[in-house]
């Protein structure tokens, strides 16, 4: 036996489990494809959910589990017979959201900004999609301040001589005898200086087959292997798009799953993804296709690429799924946010670790300089930079632009339209507006007056030039996976586990095989990858001998 647990995938949730269990003086081996560990929470924003929290109530935010659990199943519209796991999962995220979760955090090192996100705003009811407080928790130095207190753990571990590393190993079978798993085989690939990130060579120089009483699988989702996007897309959703970015590294490719499957496990709800709508090329690309997501404040102005307003309450920030849905069938794959530079400055943000170096340096002058007083250097890159950004003086010169790009598919006479029938709905305190009138509301939350939401005024009222960005849909996430049951056990077809194997994070749907439901309330990705490494390191401990 050559460990008594291997764990496949050195991301957020192959560390809390590899960790939890080596602690406890059990031998596991650690298994990495590419030439670090950290996977996709390195460039994460580093954003998670918690419910009632100091940060909420230092700001005014009365929170509590039963409308956390009211915002979830609004989101989650579980349907489903294989929704069981997943549901059962998510009520017990929410507690540990709301219990133990930010202590155990702060018992590691880890520290929040202290202003909180409201991200996914919601669909307008109470019992439907959408945070109905602010939740988002920014870790202070985003991804890779979550990450940093597991890779010392990490590093004191295999000092210890209970963690084993390996990198450049690509797990390619399960082994299953007796119909357990029993260890894990695959290739040794060859050593790759590459930045982390960009594609890496897969020419094999070696295999490998291992044996262990219990074998994790961390492998993450679909995110960056596009025909897989496209098969499982769901109907629902309306055709899927024939340009794309990637969100994700290349070697986010499904493989896992797949690993999973073969070795007996279920699949499910490989048809709930969760890409956003308001995607930008990179200016600078680091992986194939690299996008960029917007993380938007309310008040841009959405239209399609005719210059057709998006209807309510498909507004920036509030519903990406809706709003993805809505655009997917209009027959194009981009559409547009119309602005000035004013509100740019103030609400543009942009999502990921590499974007944001004030949070992720742990610079409270940058975030001054960049969230204050100014626009950070990131968006004024893209501003200066980015194919998808166009700046004018005026709204004739800016619809020039936009038709440069497409020609034939915007109707200038309608966006102008769209335009001042909007700047008409600020020249006094009242409107019609849903939009006008949500901009208002959030201005109330001391968060977003400060750091997130620009004083309404008109666009055209001559405050600073104009700006269009080209939105695209940004891959991302994959709700489903493998089923798992509460210990993180994969589960077959008949719903009896697969004894040996488990799964966390994204392979499994970040719990149960998709505990997200259809929609995410946002800083639950890393929130789920946590939760489902400890619970599948109980599972395992109570199963080693």
């Amino acid at each position: 036996m050559d460990a008594d647990l291997v764990v496949v995938g050195g991301g957020l949730s192959g560390l809390v489990v590899a960790t939890e269990v080596a602690q406890r003086g059990k031998r596991v081996l650690l298994l990495e494809q590419e030439p670090y560990l950290g996977g996709q929470a390195f460039w994460s924003f580093g954003g998670l959910f918690l419910v009632d929290s100091p940060e909420q109530r230092r700001l005014g935010v009365r929170d509590s589990v039963e409308l956390a659990f009211q915002d979830w199943m609004g989101a989650a519209g579980y349907d489903r017979e294989e929704d069981y796991w997943g549901r059962r999962f998510a009520e017990a995220y929410l507690e540990f959201a709301a219990g133990e979760k930010r202590a155990w955090l702060a018992s590691l090192g880890v520290r929040f900004f202290p202003v909180v996100g409201w991200a996914e705003r919601g669909g307008g009811l109470a019992t439907g999609h959408g945070n109905s407080v602010p939740r988002f928790h920014i870790v202070w130095g985003t991804g890779p301040g979550l990450l940093a207190p597991f890779l010392r753990k990490v590093e004191a571990l295999k000092a210890e001589g209970t963690l084993r590393v390996l990198l450049r190993h690509r797990v390619e079978e399960v082994l299953v005898e007796g119909e357990k798993a029993v260890g894990v085989a695959g290739v040794v690939l060859e050593e790759d200086p590459k930045p982390r990130g960009a594609p890496t060579g897969r020419k094999a120089v070696g295999g490998f087959r291992f044996l262990a009483q219990a074998v994790v699988l961390a492998t993450g989702g679909i995110g960056a292997n596009l025909d897989l996007v496209r098969r499982f897309w769901p109907a629902r959703m309306g055709r899927p798009p024939e340009k794309m970015l990637s969100g994700v590294p290349d070697h986010v490719d499904g493989s896992g799953l797949f690993l999973a499957e073969r070795a007996g496990a279920r699949l499910v709800n490989l048809d709930r993804m969760w890409h956003y709508p308001e995607g930008v090329e990179n200016h600078t690309p680091i992986w194939t296709g690299h996008g960029i997501r917007i993380l938007p404040g309310p008040s841009p102005l959405w239209v399609d690429v005719t210059g057709k307003r998006l209807p309510p309450p498909l507004f920036p920030g509030f519903d990406a799924l809706e709003s993805l849905r809505y655009l997917r069938n209009t027959g194009f794959d981009w559409s547009w946010f119309i602005l000035d530079l004013p509100t740019l400055k103030r609400e543009f943000a942009l999502s990921g670790s590499e974007q944001n170096p004030d949070l992720t340096g742990k610079s409270w002058l940058g975030v001054v300089s960049n969230r204050l007083l100014g626009s950070a250097a990131p968006v004024r890159a893209f501003l200066e930079r980015g194919k998808d950004f166009l700046v004018a003086q005026d709204l004739s010169e800016l619809m020039r632009k936009m038709e440069a790009l497409a020609p034939g598919v915007l109707d200038p006479g309608r966006l102008e339209r769209e335009v001042r029938a909007r700047d008409r709905e600020l020249l006094n305190p009242f409107a019609k507006d849903g939009q006008v009138l949500m901009v208002h509301a959030f201005r109330r939350y001391v968060g977003d007056r400060l750091f997130r939401v620009a004083k309404p005024h008109p666009f055209l009222a001559g405050k600073g030039p104009l700006v269009a960005v080209r939105l695209w849909t940004l891959t991302r996430k994959t709700l489903g996976g493998i089923q798992t049951d509460l210990k993180g056990r994969a589960l077959r077809p008949s719903g009896e586990p697969l004894p040996g194997l488990f799964a966390v994070g994204e392979a499994a749907g970040f719990g149960g095989g998709a505990f997200h439901g259809y929609k995410a309330l946002e800083g639950t990705f890393l929130g789920g990858c946590l939760f489902s490494g400890l619970q599948a390191a109980k599972g395992v401990l109570e199963g080693l001998e």
